[in-house]
């Protein structure tokens, strides 16, 4: 529960002014001996901790999965394998499990999405890092809007959905190859463009070196670049301005 949140069940009566005292007299942490829990990462940053899944041992995996669950009442976890994902549906049936972008989440119901944040690829094979983004951004409270397939091998097919690119808060440019969606992006729009370089691409590619750099010597204003598949990175920073877009308007 974050502060807002004990500070309403107080109000309402569900829990008593003892337990709220003891709750925030709490170690700003939880010490679980191979791990220590930020539970106290959404007061500070607005945004819960996650997991990334990847090389954590069984046992370990269920746990954090698990407290992280009863801390908060949702939990998102990063490059999960399809085997951490059997693991985690015996105890919690309401998992679910995206093997295109290797999220593994349980979300609460309802939740209200606002703003806009597009996200949008160069092919069809850098979806999987743009689902990682946009899931992302989804289950911090943004509306997405996905545009896949408009790299500049075919430009025209950008330029159809420019209209509800330049409305967003925010664009995600994820490609591979070298790179070059992010730099015609940054020229068509007034808004801040996250560049996602990604290792699709033949041997000159370097796994994905060659579009970073692409992205990185960019000519157009307006582009900050995250790590190669990186879309987690990408997701976050993106709501982080799309929040900062909403308030604007509030």
């Amino acid at each position: 529960m974050d502060t807002r949140e004990i500070l309403e069940k107080v109000k309402t009566g569900e829990i008593s002014v003892e337990d709220a005292e003891s709750y925030f007299r709490r170690e700003p942490f939880e010490e679980m001996e191979y791990a220590k829990l930020d539970t106290h990462r959404k007061t500070r940053s607005g945004f819960p901790e996650v997991i990334y899944c990847s090389g954590k041992s069984d046992e370990h995996f269920l746990h954090i999965f698990g407290r992280l669950y009863e801390e908060e009442g949702e939990v998102f976890g990063t490059r999960a394998s399809a085997h951490q994902y059997e693991l985690v549906k015996e105890q919690y049936p309401l998992a679910q499990y995206d093997p295109l972008s290797k999220i593994i989440k349980i979300e609460k119901e309802g939740k209200k999405r606002e703003g806009c944040i597009a996200v949008c690829t160069a092919g069809t094979a850098d979806i999987p890092v743009a689902e990682e983004a946009a899931q992302t951004a989804e289950y911090f409270g943004s509306h997405v809007e996905r545009i896949y397939d408009v790299g500049v091998a075919g430009i025209h097919r950008l330029f159809s959905r420019l209209e509800i690119i330049q409305k967003a808060n925010c664009i995600v440019a994820v490609a591979g190859m070298e790179g070059a969606l992010a730099s015609v992006l940054g020229g068509l729009v007034d808004k801040p463009v996250i560049a996602v370089p990604t290792s699709v691409g033949y041997g000159a590619n370097f796994g994905g070196l060659s579009a970073l750099l692409t992205m990185i010597n960019s000519c157009s204003n307006g582009i900050a670049v995250v790590n190669i598949d990186n879309g987690y990175g990408a997701g976050y920073i993106a709501t982080q301005i799309n929040r900062m877009g909403c308030r604007k308007i509030l």
